[in-house]
């Protein structure tokens, strides 16, 4: 059981769900919005993408990230900036010729994923630790192992903590020999990643599963996607782990009920606080991550 919660919130994602929630934040002014009202309910963390104003979808353009952080440091609400590092990995295959990227394709260097992150150096980014199949398409998210060492030698250069997102247990396996290799420092911050196409189910038996193959002393959290978010939030807090909420995994408060990032905090704060925990504020969540400064 843990006891001290660090909530996330993950404000709006680069998924296809601006056509099926109106409130999804997408102009960057929308997500530092988002990232303060969740920080006002209860959150510590706000994990933050950008969106292309014009089309929704995701974008890492730097000066959307910088509009977005600048707005959400400006205001007088404290919390703990998490910046994706996740875009520039699609690549889909090519109807005609699948040697060559069809639309949608994204694909660019460790360098130029972590730009935003090089220029706004936040307390945490992502780092998405592996490949994997997204969905039913031909879309693959390509994140290979130089990629991802040069990725963490960057984070670890710059005293940013990488957020070790995994969807599968070889992720967790690539995560620490990274660690062993020096490239991770101590203690490592582990996100279990729970119901994407086609990672790992949303079940408590593979939380617990890939929780026991996480190193000993590293921090975690988890979540689950859809209706599946508050209970993985709340088997994750009786697992010993933290919890992330939020528009980017799911819209919805109720069935039916569409909801707010402030909507899902709040829900996920009275959770957490009948079960006999309390949610850490965001300095307190800094001493426990060992973030910058803290």
């Amino acid at each position: 059981m843990n006891f001290d919660v660090v909530l996330t919130c993950a404000v709006t994602g680069a998924g296809d769900t601006t056509g099926r929630h109106p409130g999804v934040p997408v102009t960057p002014q929308q997500v530092a919005d988002a990232a303060i009202e969740a920080a006002r309910a209860g959150a510590a963390v706000a994990h933050i993408h950008a969106r292309d104003p014009e089309t929704g979808r995701g974008s890492r353009d730097p000066e959307l990230f910088k509009e977005i952080v600048d707005r959400v440091r400006s205001s007088e609400t404290d919390v703990v900036v998490n910046l994706t590092a996740g875009m520039g990995g699609d690549w889909v295959l090519g109807d005609d010729d699948p040697t060559r990227p069809g639309a949608g394709s994204d694909m660019v260097g460790p360098l130029e994923r972590l730009a935003h992150v090089e220029d706004l150096l936040p307390e945490i980014c992502s780092l998405d630790c592996g490949t994997m199949n997204f969905g039913d398409g031909n879309e693959i998210y390509i994140s290979t192992p130089p990629y991802l060492r040069r990725m963490a030698a960057l984070t670890q250069e710059w005293g940013v903590k990488p957020e070790l997102e995994v969807f599968e247990l070889g992720h967790i396996r690539f995560a620490k020999q990274m660690l062993a290799e020096g490239l991770i420092d101590q203690p490592p911050m582990f996100q279990i990643c729970l119901g994407i196409p086609w990672g790992a189910e949303q079940s408590v038996d593979n939380m617990k599963v890939m929780k026991d193959e996480l190193p000993d002393g590293a921090n975690w959290a988890s979540f689950g996607i859809s209706r599946m978010q508050m209970p993985m939030a709340a088997a994750a807090v009786a697992m010993g782990g933290n919890v992330r909420v939020g528009l980017e995994d799911n819209l919805y408060l109720d069935r039916g009920v569409l909801a707010s990032n402030g909507q899902l905090v709040e829900r996920a704060v009275g959770i957490i606080e009948r079960m006999g925990a309390r949610v850490l504020t965001p300095a307190q969540a800094r001493e426990k991550l060992h973030l910058r400064g803290a």
